[in-house]
């Protein structure tokens, strides 16, 4: 009998181990389950609205969605419209591929002010994710500190930084677009505990922020060392540190006269302190210095005035009822992907929040060999079980053809020169599978 394998998630490790499993096992059934009503995780959730190109990858899990073994049920929640436990009774293998939404906390006191954000959050508000189209996050201050230096920080102060025009041309939802176009900030800090060698921004993205039309980067000189002499590393990462440190340079003698902006690269400090009474007034930092790799304080502290703090530290996945977790961390504890006899992890889950989207493919295809090896026959109902069963619920699936009618019409809606226009909600998002588009904005 056909291999049935249910996989819960529908980013590009989903997609991966979808994608694997049907080269790899000839005539199996494969059913990505997905709670929001669109596919591709943050692809669609994540990846920067003015980073179209990064987003081309989809044409590939179109092709795998096209496959005649693989289904897609959108808008349907595992713990909510079905339990784990009744995916395993379905399905020969349970796949989870939930990735890691949840922000890592700064740790320090004042961070539950009115005014401190998680990059998640902040990110999924300007991409349109339904889970945060409320955020809100107040933008009418002239200055905002990001906390983290990696991609993601540089992805934030690049969108608050650019001009309305620059943004027209992105699929930015119209309320984030306003939001962003009308505030009155002028100063961004990106804020980094080590130096810029140990930075974990990629060379195209940081080159981006000398490239902004009415924001110039500044870069203090003194911070930057002269060489890479005693950094550790790979000659690949130490070609690619020495292309940053380059960049950063070339920021240095940067003018900013005639710029209404500026992005400020503040390297060796440590948040200590959010202030203000009911909203953020401005952070204080610990300079630091590097021992033996690591950020060590020195006991001199600066504050930043700023009205909004965005915390880019990371995220971690959350506890799925069925699945083994390790709090500490933030994953599914696994032996090269396997959780258990039937139930598997790929991605972020798996082994944290790392790498860039091709990382998670090798995840999929060893999973994928595993089922292979250890699940020859089966006795499983598989989708047929699991239609019943939503039905029977009367939980309102989204196929890929769903998608698909939500694709046109996100497509058609779109501002000019914008590849599309967001449907934000789940409910627009439904209405538009429906073909009744006059719920968007």
């Amino acid at each position: 009998m056909t291999v049935k394998v249910a996989v819960v998630g529908s980013g590009p490790s989903g997609f991966y181990a979808t994608e694997a499993l049907a080269k790899r096992i000839p005539g199996c059934e494969v059913d990505i389950i997905e709670r929001l009503p669109t596919p591709y995780g943050l692809i669609r959730g994540g990846v920067a609205p003015d980073h179209q190109s990064t987003k081309r990858v989809t044409r590939a899990f179109d092709r795998t969605a096209a496959r005649p073994e693989v289904r897609f049920y959108g808008n349907v929640a595992v713990g909510r419209d079905i339990s784990l436990a009744e995916l395993r009774e379905f399905y020969d293998a349970v796949i989870v591929a939930i990735g890691a939404p949840i922000d890592r906390p700064l740790g320090i006191p004042g961070e539950g002010l009115s005014g401190v954000v998680g990059s998640a959050a902040f990110v999924g508000w300007y991409n349109g994710h339904p889970d945060f189209r409320d955020l809100a996050p107040d933008l009418n201050c002239q200055a905002i500190t990001i906390v983290g230096n990696g991609n993601v920080a540089l992805d934030i102060a690049r969108l608050l930084a650019k001009t309305r025009g620059e943004l027209a041309s992105t699929d930015l939802p119209d309320y984030a677009l306003e939001a962003i176009a009308e505030s009155p900030i002028r100063d961004v800090y990106i804020v980094g505990r080590r130096g810029p060698a140990e930075a974990k921004f990629t060379n195209v993205e940081l080159r981006e922020m000398g490239q902004l039309s009415d924001c110039a980067a500044i870069v203090n000189g003194s911070q930057l060392p002269d060489s890479l002499a005693g950094v550790e590393g790979s000659d690949r990462d130490l070609r690619l540190k020495q292309k940053n440190l380059a960049t950063l340079k070339g920021f240095v003698d940067a003018d900013p006269a005639g710029k209404s902006k500026r992005v400020h690269f503040c390297f060796y400090a440590k948040p200590q302190a959010v202030l203000g009474q009911s909203k953020v007034s401005g952070l204080v930092l610990e300079r630091t210095r590097l021992v033996d790799g690591r950020a060590e304080g020195t006991g001199q502290s600066f504050a930043l005035d700023c009205g909004l703090v965005v915390a880019a530290i990371g995220t971690r996945s959350e506890p799925l009822e069925g699945v083994p977790f390790d709090e500490k961390r933030g994953i599914t504890p696994n032996e090269e992907g396997r959780v258990a006899d039937g139930l598997y992890a790929v991605g972020w889950i798996k082994r944290g929040p790392t790498g860039v989207i091709g990382t998670n493919k090798p995840d999929g295809e060893a999973v994928a060999v595993h089922i292979q090896s250890h699940i020859a026959d089966s006795k499983k109902a598989g989708r047929r079980a699991l239609e019943g069963l939503l039905k029977q619920r009367n939980v309102r699936s989204v196929d890929f053809n769903d998608w698909q009618a939500i694709d046109r019409a996100e497509i058609a809606a779109a501002r000019a020169g914008a590849p599309r226009a967001k449907f934000v909600t789940v409910d627009e998002l439904l209405a538009a599978a429906d073909g009744l588009t006059d719920a968007a904005e």
